[in-house]
């Protein structure tokens, strides 16, 4: 078998990291298998569907390096890839239902629709169409048409009939018929639903295995008996579990962050650590190795590997992830990519130095201002840096060794790393300060914090006439 797998989102907004991490899958197993990823765009919303929301799609695929083989700008010999150039084919397929007996036009009216739901409401019964127009004559059908008749197409499920089939990563899953709507499939409005039209396309593109969200798998019976109508065969089905948000509670949505596959790039994530990230979730290696390329990982994924259980999106892993792939970049490759997050206030000039101070640090590109403000800003001292300041002393011994580090360093006529080190440690070790409590100190007075890059090099890149200041500031500060 020929391995043909897609992705088929919808314009209607940013694409969501589910589906990225789907189309990950999607293209991962047709590489494998040296078969075809296809991009299909289900564009039949018209009322959600956004603004350049076609180009977004593949604007953001192609960022993460997920190229199609089929699809817009590519062509293929199955095309158009646009539902929406598509309708003659599924009013053509729609019309073949009818023909055969497997669908029929309903023309019942939003406002009766509405008062069959509030009656299944009050009587605690299942939401379902019931089956008004489902026996209507011919003859009474072919009058209504004429009458220019506002009607759906609906598809003529069959009664009590098991439908059954095999999810790749659940086993087989079994639905009776009676649990199954009348699902419309044409709308009156001369355009598909989602069901008609992903099987419609999903057969016509000669797709053989179909990896989506778990959330598709109450719609998979309706699909199955549109196969069956159609007298086609079935493709593979492979049903994704959902995210969870980080703290573990409910699907990842918007409403416990950002979720969209740009916000990532856009706070400083890596494309290629972020498609790691979701290469290991609910999916492992069987030696358990994390850190893999897209090569390893087509060489290795099975969609029947994956578990079946839902994973929860795990901002902290994803975060150590990102910091080794920051680590493996070149320096210049850094430089790059760090680019657009740094401030406006940045000095540039410095910028070779401070990387190569924080980039063990960098977790995200975004995290460079945070990391580094305290080289070119002015620092604050608060009340929860006195402690820090006087660590296991007093203010008498702490301004003492503030004002001779100070006298040390004003001494440096050549500012660099050794001299500064040479100087300060000379100092500590002729007054026998505890070193612990005095190169803490000095660190929180420079810098204004508990952490940072090593200090002496962190001094030489703040500068002479900077670090001067920040000490006669410490002074101030602790004589108030």
């Amino acid at each position: 078998m020929k391995v043909r797998t897609r992705m088929a989102p919808s314009p209607t907004g940013d694409m969501h990291v589910g589906s990225l991490a789907i189309t990950l899958k999607n293209y991962a197993f047709a590489r494998r298998h040296h078969g075809q990823f296809i991009l299909r765009i289900e564009d039949t919303d018209k009322v959600r569907e956004v603004d350049d929301g076609i180009e977004a799609i593949q604007r953001i695929l192609k960022q993460y390096s997920l190229d199609w083989d089929e699809g817009p700008n590519v062509g293929g010999k199955f095309g158009p890839y646009i539902q929406s150039q598509r309708l003659a084919i599924y009013q053509e397929k729609a019309e073949e239902l009818i023909a055969k007996g497997k669908a029929y036009h309903c023309f019942c009216t939003r406002e009766r629709l509405q008062e069959v739901k509030e009656k299944q409401q009050a009587e605690k019964t299942p939401p379902k169409y019931d089956g008004f127009c489902r026996n209507l004559s011919s003859e009474e059908v072919k009058k209504k048409l004429d009458q220019k008749i506002e009607s759906v197409i609906r598809l003529k499920v069959p009664e009590n009939k098991e439908i059954k089939f095999i999810d790749l990563i659940r086993g087989e899953i079994v639905v009776n018929s009676d649990t199954v709507n009348d699902q419309v499939l044409m709308k009156s409005d001369g355009y598909p639903t989602y069901h008609l039209a992903v099987v419609v396309d999903d057969h016509l593109m000669e797709i053989t295995h179909i990896m989506r969200g778990e959330e598709w798998i109450s719609s998979t019976p309706k699909h199955i008996l549109l196969y069956e109508a159609f007298d086609w065969e079935l493709p593979i089905f492979a049903h994704i579990p959902i995210f969870l948000n980080p703290d573990g509670k409910g699907k990842m949505s918007k409403r416990k962050g950002t979720v969209s596959a740009q916000s990532f790039l856009d706070r400083g994530y890596l494309p290629e650590a972020l498609l790691n990230f979701f290469m290991i979730l609910g999916w492992a290696r069987p030696d358990d190795v994390e850190i893999m390329s897209m090569v390893d990982y087509i060489e290795r994924f099975d969609p029947a590997d994956v578990s079946s259980k839902s994973v929860v999106f795990d901002i902290k892993k994803l975060d150590w992830i990102n910091g080794i792939y920051i680590r493996k970049l070149e320096s210049s490759e850094l430089k790059q990519k760090i680019e657009k997050f740094l401030p406006n206030d940045f000095p540039k000039d410095k910028l070779d130095s401070i990387l190569i101070l924080v980039r063990e640090r960098l977790e995200r590109l975004s995290d460079i201002e945070e990391l580094t403000s305290f080289f070119y800003r002015d620092i604050q001292l608060h009340d929860d840096a006195k402690k820090m300041l006087l660590k296991k002393s007093n203010v008498e011994e702490v301004l003492t060794q503030i004002e001779q580090t100070k006298s040390q360093l004003l001494e440096i006529e050549d500012w660099n790393t050794a001299n500064i080190e040479e100087a300060v440690r000379k100092l500590q070790e002729n007054k026998e300060w505890k070193k612990n409590q005095f190169f803490m100190m000095l660190r929180v007075a420079v810098t204004g914090r508990k952490a940072t890059p090593p200090l002496f090099e962190t001094i030489e890149i703040i500068g002479k006439k900077f670090t001067l200041e920040r000490l006669n500031q410490a002074i101030k500060f602790l004589s108030n």
